[in-house]
């Protein structure tokens, strides 16, 4: 069932972590940022959503990088109920994938918290100073990369990386729900 994400509180602050990445180093928040901005997209490896926009989001990253602006993934699910997103499958998916970004893991969840994230693929986008302005989409792809679709998060992030904020619309993600671990 596809869950959608709400509003982001836009001027909120990124919260810190420090994660393992599927390169074997651990990453900070300080780690990825980029100097003009950071996208942290919240994925997995079994998502339709994921593999669906995944295509455009590498391309994406790729070019926002010249732009001064880093691109990190968090995978969030339980692995113990979904074995496909085992850190180990997630090695195996960035180097698949050859994802031009850090994949990092948050086994205890307790960063998808911090953000308040919902669903796979969500991406939250920061300027220069770690302050949220977009959160969102990456485009219109959902099971299947879209065509000439719009790049929305592409088009926020080089406003805010131009003039520190985002003019132009802010569609809601809309695909998996995180797999919470049980009480959580």
């Amino acid at each position: 069932m596809a869950t959608e994400s709400p509003a982001g509180e836009l001027g909120a602050f990124a919260p810190a972590f420090s994660l393992p990445a599927t390169d074997g180093r651990t990453l900070t928040l300080d780690d990825v940022r980029g100097e003009q901005g950071l996208v942290v997209v919240f994925m997995c490896n079994h998502c339709p959503y994921v593999r669906g926009a995944l295509p455009h989001l590498v391309r994406d990253a790729q070019e926002l990088a010249v732009l001064g602006v880093n691109v990190v993934g968090i995978s969030s699910n339980d692995a113990a109920a979904y074995p496909d997103d085992a850190f180990e499958r997630m090695v195996e998916f960035a180097a698949q994938w050859k994802l031009p970004f850090p994949y990092l893991y948050d086994e205890s969840q307790q960063v998808a918290h911090a953000y308040g994230a919902v669903c796979t693929p969500e991406c939250f986008g920061y300027d220069a100073a770690l302050k949220l302005r977009y959160r969102g989409r990456v485009d219109a792809s959902r099971n299947a990369p879209v065509p000439d679709a719009r790049r929305d998060l592409f088009e926020a992030m080089r406003e805010i990386a131009k003039a520190g904020e985002a003019e132009g619309p802010q569609f809601p993600a809309l695909g998996c729900s995180i797999k919470w671990k049980a009480g959580r």
